[in-house]
């Protein structure tokens, strides 16, 4: 039986535990938002390419600021399917995310464990990373059209590269040769830098690539930007039309960096790391260094993104389909 002291003691840590409860209620923050932590951001690629990069810029800044420790790890393999996986069986308590890209929805020819679309809670379109239909400088394809016209005289005889295989670069330079109705015959490479060079070398008539791979060849006239596969003319290009406007108006392809929580991660959780992450793309420091390395800031979060995410992944299955892209 406990004595007087004990008793005492015992009934003023109750109330102490009420009195916390009630002020974090009316305070607004969780218990989960009050206590000092680490969380890990998993990215599925390996360090220094822009995913990674974006990953890192913004923890820091959001560290600095809303005082989390954030810590990135790089899960590579798979095409970002080992890091997804992990991501999707962590507990969906908000110290676990994934930043990945529009690849995260590419249908693959192995099973995966997980759903891109059920596994997870999509939390924010971070930043868009353009991609752009490209030739050598020395080409004498100067626009799109003059591009599919030469594809449409010579089925299979020009070729187009991009990374791949099974990323959404694959299924954009499909989804323009169903719009243009040509035959071209795609090459895939395991990086944006072997594609560049390839292209630089003449070895590919032409490649998709991305702002962020092949901006400093376009700037220095190595290579030659036909179009862009955004809705609107990519900022630092603005002489180059995007497919749409080159005549095929119903072509667009969203390529962005993402970022996920597990599913059934509590929805005032996802609510507060969605401000701290557009919070971070607002700043003027940020934006600096993001478009520094071809990352557009979006800070697109909730029922909008996951909007995009489900009618982007209908749209690759469709087209993995026709590509008989299935598991197996």
């Amino acid at each position: 039986m406990k004595n007087p002291r004990q008793q005492f003691l015992a009934r003023a840590t109750a109330y102490l535990g009420v009195l916390a409860t009630v002020l974090a209620a009316l305070t607004g923050h969780s218990a989960w938002s009050q206590r000092a932590r680490t969380i890990k951001i998993v990215v599925p690629f390996a360090a220094g390419g822009v995913t990674d990069v974006v990953a890192r810029l913004l923890a820091e800044q959001i560290g600095r600021v809303q005082g989390p420790t954030l810590v990135i790890e790089n899960r590579v393999g798979a095409g970002g399917a080992i890091g997804a996986e992990a991501v999707s069986r962590a507990a969906p308590d908000g110290n676990t995310l994934l930043v990945s890209t529009a690849d995260f929805l590419a249908p693959r020819q192995i099973k995966l464990n997980y759903d891109p679309v059920t596994s997870f809670e999509p939390i924010c379109y971070l930043v868009n990373t353009p991609l752009v239909f490209t030739v050598n400088s020395a080409s004498s394809y100067n626009t799109l059209a003059n591009l599919l016209e030469a594809a449409r005289d010579k089925p299979g005889d020009l070729t187009m590269a991009s990374v791949g295989p099974e990323t959404a670069l694959q299924i954009g330079v499909d989804m323009l040769m169903r719009a243009a109705n040509v035959k071209m015959t795609y090459v895939p490479y395991a990086g944006g830098a072997p594609v560049v060079n390839a292209l630089l070398g003449g070895h590919v008539t032409s490649a998709l690539l991305t702002y962020t791979s092949s901006g400093e060849h376009l700037t220095a006239n190595r290579l030659r930007a036909l179009a862009a596969t955004t809705h609107a003319r990519i900022e630092a290009l603005p002489k180059v039309p995007t497919v749409a406007e080159s005549g095929y108006k119903d072509y667009e392809m969203d390529f962005w960096v993402g970022l996920f929580a597990p599913a059934n991660t509590p929805k005032e959780t996802v609510a507060q790391i969605a401000g701290w992450f557009t919070a971070a793309l607002q700043g003027p420091e940020a934006r600096r260094s993001l478009v520094a390395v071809g990352a557009y800031p979006v800070g697109m979060c909730g029922a909008d993104f996951a909007a995009l995410v489900r009618k982007q992944s209908d749209v690759f299955g469709r087209i993995a389909r026709d590509l008989n892209v299935n598991a197996k």
